[in-house]
């Protein structure tokens, strides 16, 4: 028995699915209630005209599959079991991996862990622990506490702001790890929505706002912030309000990864979509309420489930074949490349959902209305004027080839903190990579981040 590559071309060829032209409402033509109820007036899908929960039927569905789930589990542990002779024959090896992908393309994915228990510190392997320091109902900050060994000097504060866009803070795994050796790293840890009670609240963008001045009055002063894209404006907000009130525990420097400062700037197919919609549309396609039985039960939010299905149609063919590629890695014995899929996808597949406020608002202020450059952004009724500015350096950073935040979309900062003296702003463009690639990567780690570093130290108070 020969072993045979996977093939999805017998039901599905990535080259000749059309995004364009899939109508959503096919999605629902084999559940019961389809023939009873009328979609014939719908030219999109409106999710609010649905006759059930869409988020209910998405977690039915996910129990529907546990005990399949589970029993794909055991085939596994069992056809990979060294004592069962099968193990070792390629029927062993194709029911083992059939299995496994099985498993892993239905299972719901936790929140990962950031797993950092040790850096190279001057040469010296350096223990690190996590310390929730902070708490709030959407948001713990998480200090990763360093025990120094002996003659190193005092570490610059970094904030590391994470995105809130549907994955986890631990997506910048490798930014918090590359950045540990010399600087005290702290980082946002941005609560799944579907897990906050109603009873504490809404979260909006003012919200966000206040919770990142909160951090920075925590962390007191000379504190470094640095803003992993999609906080880039509302940490530039709280920048320049914190710069215009003369409070002093306004940061040191700010440093911009990747943010949507101005989309209006080479838009990109995400900056398009989001002009191409309404604010109603995404309400009435993309918001649902929690379903029980999850803490935030009724809470409206953009779910982890539906933006997880966004990022991946923006390159299904790629993932498509990865999973391909990892089924007959698992068929010939190929450990290492399967091990790099399930850390990839362990962490890609895990995500979260946001609040509807807070979603429906950035989408308004930063993408349709592009309301911080036009000099209208507001924060608690209070305008914000980016020009205020003056104290803070400012740092930014694009990526060659981000195909999401667009080329000079966050050089455009510049020209809006134009209170700012020229000394201390810094631009840098790097060739070659993507929009993670700004933020991690070893291009990350050998260019971006040095310069970085380097950048904070020469702004930072305590040593000018």
């Amino acid at each position: 028995m020969t072993n045979r590559p996977f093939s999805y071309g017998a039901w599905f060829d990535p080259n000749k699915f059309d995004l364009n032209a899939f109508d959503p409402k096919t999605l629902f033509s084999g559940l019961p209630f389809y023939d009873a109820f009328d979609f014939s007036d719908m030219t999109e899908l409106d999710m609010s005209m649905l006759p059930m929960p869409v988020y209910q039927m998405y977690e039915w569905n996910h129990a529907m599959l546990s005990p399949w789930r589970a029993a794909a589990d055991a085939t596994r542990v069992f056809m990979q079991n060294p004592v069962n002779p099968l193990s070792q024959t390629p029927w062993g090896k194709t029911m083992a991996a059939v299995a496994e992908l099985f498993e892993r393309t239905t299972r719901r994915y936790g929140k990962p862990e950031f797993g950092i228990h040790e850096v190279s510190i001057d040469g010296q392997a350096t223990s690190v622990h996590e310390k929730t320091v902070w708490r709030h109902p959407f948001c713990n900050l998480i200090h990763f506490e360093r025990m120094l060994p002996a003659g190193h000097g005092k570490d610059p504060k970094l904030l590391i702001v994470a995105p809130m866009s549907g994955h986890y803070a631990t997506l910048l795994r490798g930014t918090v790890e590359t950045m540990l050796p010399n600087h005290e790293v702290y980082i946002t840890d941005w609560i799944d929505a579907r897990l906050v009670p109603l009873q504490d609240g809404e979260f909006g963008l003012d919200d966000y706002i206040d919770y990142i001045i909160d951090m920075l009055h925590y962390l007191g002063p000379n504190t470094h912030v640095m803003a992993v894209c999609q906080p880039s404006v509302p940490v530039m907000a709280a920048v320049a309000h914190m710069n215009a009130a003369d409070d002093p525990r306004t940061p040191a420097s700010m440093i911009l990864m990747g943010g949507p400062i101005d989309t209006r700037i080479s838009p990109t197919a995400v900056n398009d979509y989001a002009n191409s919609k309404g604010i109603d549309w995404f309400r009435n396609n993309v918001i649902l309420p929690v379903p029980f039985p999850h803490a935030g039960f009724g809470r409206r939010v953009y779910p982890g489930f539906l933006q997880l299905g966004g990022f991946m149609g923006m390159n299904l063919d790629r993932h498509v074949s990865a999973h391909q590629e990892f089924y007959n890695h698992l068929v010939v014995g190929d450990g290492d490349s399967a091990e790099k899929h399930r850390d990839f996808y362990d962490e890609y597949l895990a995500v979260m959902d946001m609040t509807e406020e807070f979603y429906l608002e950035t989408l308004q202020t930063v993408f349709i209305e592009h309301a911080l450059p036009d000099g209208k952004m507001t924060y608690r009724g209070n305008r914000i004027d980016a020009s205020a500015i003056t104290k803070t350096a400012l740092m930014t950073i694009e990526g060659e080839k981000d195909d999401i935040t667009g080329t000079g979309q966050t050089k455009a900062a510049h020209a809006l903190c134009s209170g700012l003296e020229e000394a201390m702003k810094v631009h840098y463009d790097q060739e070659g990579v993507g929009h993670y690639g700004v933020f991690n990567g070893s291009r990350f780690r050998s260019e971006i981040a040095p310069r970085v570093s380097d950048f904070i130290r020469t702004h930072d108070q305590e040593r000018a």
